[in-house]
């Protein structure tokens, strides 16, 4: 199995195909990103050319206590419901998690649903106690503590200042707002 890495509007057609019917199990009706967001498509592709494992990183710079930060986070993350406890997914998040530290960006931040912490834990993300994503737009907030939603917001600080700026974030309410198509990466 290799990781492949595009832009999104570059990933090849046959591989686009199969990781849109990956993601169909799991993101019924979903479809492409806001290109103002930059996303990058992640596969795990066998030597056969099955993509068992997919997912998006995108980016944007956001102000956090007055302070700009670019931020990236994972979206649409999927494993083949047949395929999951292999390792793909977590082999994956792992890599993602590596290409957005190595992209420059001052951190990762993202939400995932609560029993799916211990995984993304293992990929080597951390949750971000008491942290709350804000998406949608300013107009139109799209909070990850809105009513029936269980999320916790999982972090990565990669660079010296977001490192020391990290407890800044803890217990807050972080102001991502990237838009009407990606309401909440």
């Amino acid at each position: 199995m290799r990781i492949m890495t595009f832009a999104e509007e570059d990933v090849p057609a046959e591989l686009r195909a199969r990781a849109d019917a990956l993601r169909e199990q799991a993101w019924p009706g979903g479809g492409p990103h806001d290109p103002a967001l930059r996303p990058v498509t992640m596969l795990l592709v066998s030597p056969d050319g099955e993509v068992p494992a997919a997912l998006d990183i995108l980016t944007k710079e956001i102000v956090h206590g007055g302070r700009p930060y670019r931020a990236a986070g994972l979206s649409a993350v999927v494993t083949d419901a047949a395929r999951q406890g292999r390792g793909y997914g977590r082999r994956l998040v792992a890599a993602a998690r590596e290409t957005i530290r190595e992209s420059g960006a001052d951190l990762g931040l993202f939400t995932c649903d609560r029993p799916l912490r211990g995984f993304y834990e293992s990929a080597g993300w951390d949750e971000l106690e008491g942290a709350v994503l804000i998406g949608g737009t300013p107009r139109e907030p799209f909070p990850s503590d809105g009513p029936g939603f269980d999320k916790v917001t999982m972090a990565g600080f990669f660079t010296a200042r977001a490192k020391r700026d990290a407890g800044a974030f803890r217990g807050s309410r972080v102001e991502l707002y990237p838009g009407e198509i990606d309401r909440l990466w």
